[in-house]
């Protein structure tokens, strides 16, 4: 088929934005499991394609090491902890925290074999790992979660989403789909026709949209006392990095004067981790600065915003199935509208970083100092 101009001048901006195939982005801190999921038992997980093995050391550190013996590649996960080492269940070397091997049963001498192990960092109910190179992982490079720090109730929780995380950070950016994707659980009619404004910096970006007057949700509605009342219902969404999205959102009265209404926002950090090119863990923690001695309010908001959650993941799954099924023949093509300036920018941001450390890491300089530490090994 021919393609309109409008067609082919998509296509020509597609290929200017990240996308299922983009490399990943490795320097950068990314949230590798709540922290209850790590404990003394061995545990496997794939991030950016890497299969790594976590545990908890005898004084409650995590440690994040490849999940493979470097001797013939048994993986870690599925061998034996003692104390704070690591017994491959197959020949029997030993690791330690490091990734050192510090015992070969089958010979005195151990010395140069060892496996990677990468930085970690909790952080309340999350733990960060650093995935680039050891020597910038600097915690002070952590992307901040406000909610934690202001003495705010919180909950979490993750989920398996089967797509990359391109999209759904980009389904972050733009929520006037709130009022299609989640017309049962937490969207409105209005939503999507609500006015916004739109901030765009060369690595943030951010989206406000006010949706006044409207009927909040029950989500909403229930814990703020505003069922049934004309009111406010203004959302904020910030990409603040390639491993953490911030939903920022405010409720009132509109009949209340300013002076009257009472202080009640919500933070949820919506933290995408990529596990390969088309899956991606999805942690959530979700906040909120109103009804905080109410037990039942933080069960039932946490359920019903998991539900609204889920509905991402079976519509961002969804997507991916059928860009899976397409032929690279196709005359395919996506338009983007008004509504998408932020999720564009953002997406041409991460094809940026993800194809600039790609380069340096395939540079001769690069080259040059790998097979140094090749001679040197």
């Amino acid at each position: 088929m021919s393609l309109t101009r409008v067609q082919k001048a998509a296509q020509v901006a597609g290929r200017t934005m990240a996308d299922r195939h983009t490399p990943f982005i490795h320097n950068e801190w990314y949230v590798v499991a709540l922290s209850h999921e790590i404990s003394r038992e061995l545990m496997s997980r794939t991030v950016l394609g890497r299969q790594l093995v976590l545990f908890r050391k005898e004084d409650g550190s995590p440690v994040a090491l490849d999940n493979r013996c470097g001797h013939r590649n048994f993986p870690l996960s599925r061998s034996a902890l003692e104390g704070d080492t690591v017994v491959c269940g197959y020949h029997g070397l030993r690791y330690n925290e490091r990734g050192e091997c510090v015992e070969v049963p089958s010979q005195c001498n151990c010395a140069g074999i060892s496996i990677r192990n990468y930085p970690l960092h909790q952080q309340g109910p999350v733990i960060w790992i650093w995935m680039g190179e050891p020597e910038e992982a600097d915690i002070d490079k952590i992307p901040a979660m406000p909610m934690l720090d202001e003495g705010w109730v919180t909950s979490e929780d993750y989920m398996h989403l089967k797509a990359s995380y391109v999209y759904l950070h980009e389904n972050l950016l733009d929520l006037t789909h709130l009022s299609f994707l989640h017309a049962k659980t937490f969207g409105t009619p209005d939503y999507a026709r609500a006015k916004f404004d739109t901030e765009i910096t060369e690595d943030r970006f951010w989206l406000k949209r006010y949706v006044v007057p409207t009927r909040l949700p029950p989500v909403w509605a229930k814990p703020t006392g505003l069922e049934g009342r004309d009111a406010a219902r203004i959302t904020t969404s910030d990409f603040v990095s390639p491993a953490l999205h911030i939903v920022h959102a405010e409720f009132y009265d509109i009949a209340l004067d300013e002076s009257e209404r009472p202080d009640q926002r919500i933070k949820t950090a919506h933290i995408p981790t990529p596990e390969t090119a088309t899956s991606t863990h999805y942690f959530v923690v979700h906040g909120r600065n109103f009804a905080l001695e109410e037990n039942e309010v933080t069960g039932f908001m946490h359920e019903q915003l998991m539900a609204a959650f889920d509905e991402d993941v079976v519509g961002l799954e969804a997507m991916e199935e059928l860009l899976a099924s397409r032929s690279e023949e196709d005359d395919f093509f996506e338009i983007s509208l008004t509504a998408d300036a932020a999720s564009v920018a953002m997406r041409r941001y991460l094809k940026r970083r993800a194809e600039a450390e790609a380069a340096e890491r395939t540079s001769p300089q690069a080259a040059g100092g790998a097979k140094t530490a090749l001679a040197s090994a």
